[in-house]
């Protein structure tokens, strides 16, 4: 990865940080973090990759997410300085729920 494609991950990461923390009204128990994102080389598309805790409450806050993309993204396009702007998509990040397996699992 190109060290531009790196600082433009970065700075969508931030804003769109930001932007979830300061607009979107999760329930009082959920918290919503990016984990990463990944852009594509032609800045079209965007995807970004989130971990929900707690994990009973992932499908509430990706329909929350998807209600809420059209809205972030205007404020994310407005906030970058890009000629192409690429269109975000929120992935859940399964990652996280890997590693918790295996460590109950080596626990056992």
């Amino acid at each position: 990865m190109s060290e531009r494609m790196r600082k433009i991950n970065s700075v969508i990461k931030r804003e769109s940080s930001k932007l979830i923390t300061k607009n979107i009204d999760f329930k009082s128990n959920v918290f919503v973090t990016i984990s990463r994102v990944d852009t594509t080389n032609d800045l079209r598309y965007t995807r970004i990759f989130v971990r929900v805790f707690p994990c009973a409450d992932i499908n509430y806050a990706m329909k929350t997410l998807e209600y809420e993309q059209s809205a972030i993204q205007k404020a994310l396009h407005k906030k970058l300085h890009l000629r192409i702007l690429p269109k975000i998509s929120f992935i859940h990040d399964k990652t996280g729920d890997d590693v918790d397996e295996l460590e109950r699992l080596l626990q056992k």
